[in-house]
């Protein structure tokens, strides 16, 4: 007997590093706070690519994805979330978007002292920029493949 599928849904986070300083996004949703680029992954499409769109969408910058910080699973009674998190480095020195939009308010460079100044959606930003910037592990992107192990 088959079973019924399990709803999951995908995001993909990104912790952009410049020097000392990691990219913030002013979030025109969740109660307009200051929260990594990020966002839900969209059909067809992979976790890498989700990234480096949501973070040109939601921060007008073009980024090099360096590797993965970590890849999260939340299962609960009613579906699953699945979070993966990268660590990555502008292409290029194209400034973050001033100008609110459908995306987002605006985006800013930060360091983490900037960063305890303003208001986080949620403790786990000021956690990870830290840890990135302290020189936590990243793995490799090879780390996701796609079913029959090619790389994305």
């Amino acid at each position: 007997m088959a079973r019924d599928p399990i709803p999951t849904w995908a995001f993909a986070l990104t912790v952009v590093r410049s020097g000392r300083r990691v990219l913030l996004v002013h979030e025109r949703r969740h109660g307009q706070l200051w929260f990594l680029p990020a966002g839900r992954v969209e059909p067809g499409e992979s976790l890498a690519d989700a990234a480096r769109r949501e973070t040109l969408e939601e921060a007008g910058i073009p980024i090099v994805l360096e590797g993965i910080v970590a890849i999260q699973h939340t299962p609960s009674p009613t579906g699953a979330r699945l979070r993966a998190i990268f660590v990555a480095r502008p292409a290029d020195d194209t400034p973050p978007k001033t100008q609110a939009d459908a995306e987002s308010l605006e985006a800013r460079w930060v360091t983490l002292d900037e960063l305890a100044e303003l208001p986080l959606r949620g403790e786990e930003v000021a956690r990870l920029c830290r840890e990135v910037l302290s020189g936590r592990q990243v793995f490799p992107l090879s780390l996701l493949q796609t079913e029959g192990g090619e790389s994305r």
